[in-house]
């Protein structure tokens, strides 16, 4: 027997190897298209304000047959919103359209939504008055949802967005803005999938090595041609917590940081997870390895080094992420300003309706979301442009001829915020005007203070109607230092942490302690002397002893031990399920924990692509569904050991009676009356483990569903192990301890 069950170990210890052995990937890397070379183009922007330019940012349109309304609230609202602002771009970053059906769990693409976004955005360009050239409509992963291959039948992206309409064909596109002799460079990138999966595993930007490198070339064009400085803004669909490495293990991280952008723009989260989804991110060598997973608040802190203001030193490597919403509940719009070197922006909300009047203060700016190392330095080293400081600015857009426009500056020194400057503001007049620019003088050197949040900021303007229009209290600090800003857990959880570097670490991390509760626990009941029985509990109480118990009388279940243990060896080593996973149906694919591996409609193998996006599968399946299964088929059987010993103590009989006995009490009561099919025998413990394990296989259940809608697929025909393995373990278990 003992030769027996060490040869069982020895074979669960070569298996366990195995795992320690099955290689990691990077995420997907198929190359995009290499014939799809950059598009650049340079826009001479006239009329003044010269030093000042301003786009608008849209993002998360989600045009859906299932809700006409984000439509038809885009049609009214807009047009007259880009007439009063104006802006030299309309970028509206990825997820034009939702792809869903009206239940959510089918994701693939749907042409009647793109037709409407094709004729939405006509009537937008043609009553707004601008040229379609300025509108740039970026793919997002809803727009990705099924596609085989870009340019294919199912692209409907290629077909309909204005990029796709315009010959935009690139996954790169470079827009340089020229005011003057000063220059804004404006790169947008497409990091979507190029073989598009279904959701709900199509989530993440999966950037490649020609793409990084094609950016690079982008964000250095003017580097050598530019006798001023060239600020830098990228934009694209998805957040650098939601954006996998290439193959070699760059990121897009590493580019901006190497090229000191101004700010990098994005959309995918959407407002629900909260208002602050912005990150600051700078170049740190000393950085700890868990910062390479996590950044736990707004602003990573810059370590502490020696201040050079030498002119030959190079600039601080260093950029800000803003995340800016959605249309498809918020009916968000953001305006983007550059002013003289100042980065700016303000959130519009028209789930209130359409605005009258618009203010974006451009400097000074806000101290939480906007001052950079940079600036602190430059001005500590007084290398910076005085004429950008010597003034409070602000740009006005209204549908009415605006009469006042008034700086309020509050101090909060005390406590409370008291009105330390008051003054009106005064309207720059230039021959052919894009916009209104407001300001006026001030001693910034009497706002120098080593608090960020001191000072606060507010405009105030009113229109010839009477209409008076404020801008919400912002901190600043003309030293470019920055106001401390925590993020709630919800803001962390997707913007803090990088999911890519995390989702392998989470996943073994996982499977090894799932391994080990079957394991160590199994190699006590076999080699040591020392059992862990409900005895010992009641000798020594505590949450160690407790659990060593409950896993070591699963253990006593043969059956149901070995069961756990070969469904966790089969999701490491085989499929999980074979689903459909494009529009077109054609050949399935099939899904591991590292990726699916699917053949493109051009019959090309593609393996292990969707990594780490499948962690919305796996990882909630092994923590939610695997990880309480075993904890509560342990409890049953633990429960079962309580029941037996006091049967037996109350009946005085030896345990070779117990089972004959039990059977006949399972039948019938004291009184020899045949008992209830539910009776639980006062066994309530064992009744809360029932509704438990209830619990659980109702949310397998749940799962198992949505991921049958989404790929096409029968449990009992492409994911028979999957669908059926934790309620049959459980069965087995919650059967073989209701009494026996």
């Amino acid at each position: 027997m003992i030769v027996g069950n060490m040869g069982i170990l020895v074979l669960i210890f070569l298996l366990f190897l195995l795992c320690l052995k099955v290689p990691t990937y990077h995420a997907q890397q198929q190359d995009q298209t290499s014939s799809f070379s950059p598009h650049r183009t340079v826009i001479d922007v006239k009329g003044g304000p010269e030093s000042v330019v301003w786009v608008v940012q849209l993002s998360d349109l989600h045009f859906s047959v299932h809700h006409p309304d984000r439509a038809f609230d885009f049609k009214t609202l807009l047009p007259p919103a880009l007439s009063m602002i104006n802006p030299s771009l309309v970028l509206i970053t990825g997820d034009l359209t939702d792809g869903k059906s009206k239940d959510l769990l089918v994701m693939r693409q749907n042409e009647e939504e793109w037709v409407e976004y094709k004729n939405i955005m006509e009537d937008v360009v043609k009553r707004s008055g601008f040229d379609k050239s300025i509108f740039y409509d970026l793919r997002g992963n809803h727009d990705n949802f099924g596609v085989p291959v870009v340019g294919g039948s199912f692209d409907f992206y290629s077909k309909y967005s204005i990029n796709g309409q315009l010959g935009r064909s690139g996954h790169v596109n470079s827009i340089t803005l020229q005011a003057g002799e000063q220059k804004y460079l404006f790169v947008g990138l497409d990091s979507t999938m190029s073989v598009g999966l279904r959701g709900p595993t199509n989530l993440f930007g999966h950037p490649t090595d020609q793409l990084l490198t094609e950016i690079d070339l982008e964000l250095a064009q003017w580097d050598s041609q530019s006798a001023k400085p060239v600020n830098k803004i990228t934009f694209g669909h998805f957040p650098l917590s939601f954006s996998a490495s290439s193959q070699s293990g760059r990121t897009l991280k590493d580019i901006f940081l190497k090229h000191s952008l101004s700010a990098y723009i994005c959309g995918h989260l959407h407002s629900g997870f909260g208002k602050n989804l912005k990150r600051h991110h700078l170049s740190n060598h000393l950085l700890l390895s868990s910062q390479k997973f996590f950044q736990f608040n707004v602003h990573q802190i810059p370590s502490e080094g020696i201040k050079n203001c030498s002119f030959g030193a190079p600039p601080v490597e260093e950029f800000w992420e803003w995340e800016m919403g959605d249309w498809r509940k918020s009916r968000a719009m953001r305006i983007l300003a550059i002013d003289r070197g100042h980065v700016s922006f303000a959130g519009i909300d028209f789930k209130s309706g359409s605005k009258k009047t618009i203010i974006i203060p451009t400097f000074p700016l806000d101290s939480r979301f906007m001052s950079t190392s940079s600036s602190h330095n430059e001005y500590e080293c007084e290398h910076m442009l005085p004429s950008s400081y010597e003034t409070v600015r602000a740009l006005v857009f209204s549908v009415s001829p605006v009469v006042s426009v008034v700086a309020k500056i509050y101090d909060s020194r005390y406590g409370n915020l008291d009105n330390v400057m008051e003054a009106t503001m005064t309207k720059h007049v230039d021959r052919s005007s894009r916009g209104d620019l407001y300001s006026v003088p001030w001693n910034y050197k009497a706002f120098e203070d080593p608090s960020a949040d001191r000072f606060w900021l507010q405009i105030e303007a009113t229109d010839i109607m009477g209409r008076t229009t404020l801008t919400e209290l912002r901190p600043f600090s003309v030293n470019g230092l920055h106001a401390k800003v925590l993020w709630t857990w919800k803001e962390f959880f997707v913007m803090g942490c990088q999911w890519a570097a995390l989702y392998y670490p989470i996943l073994w991390l996982t499977m090894y302690f799932l391994l080990l509760l079957l394991l160590i626990p199994r190699a006590f009941l076999i080699f040591s002397r020392k059992q862990h029985t409900y005895k010992n509990f009641l000798a020594a109480k505590g949450l160690i002893n407790g659990i060593a118990w409950v896993l070591q009388e699963l253990c006593r279940v043969p059956i149901a031990w070995f069961g756990f243990l070969g469904y966790l060896f089969y999701l490491v080593l085989f499929p999980w399920f074979v689903g459909q996973v494009f529009t077109d149906g054609g050949d399935r694919g099939y899904m591991t924990y590292m990726g699916w591996v699917v053949k493109s409609s051009n019959n090309k193998r593609n393996d292990y692509i969707g990594s780490p996006d499948i962690m919305v599968v796996v990882l909630p399946h092994l923590i939610f569904v695997v990880l309480p299964a075993i904890f509560f088929a342990g409890a049953l059987a633990a429960e079962r050991a309580v029941h037996r010993d006091n049967f037996l103590s109350i009946s005085g009989k030896k345990a070779d009676d117990y089972s004959r006995l039990n059977k006949r009490s399972l039948r019938y009561d004291s009184r020899g009356n045949r008992r209830s099919k539910f009776h639980f025998d006062g066994r309530w413990m064992r009744s809360i483990l029932l509704v438990l394990c209830l619990a659980i296989c109702w949310k397998h259940f749940k799962n198992c569903r949505a991921l049958m809608k989404a790929y096409e697929m029968n449990p009992l025909l492409h994911f028979p192990v999957y669908s059926l393995g934790i309620p049959v373990l459980l069965g087995y278990v919650i059967h073989k301890t209701k009494g026996a």
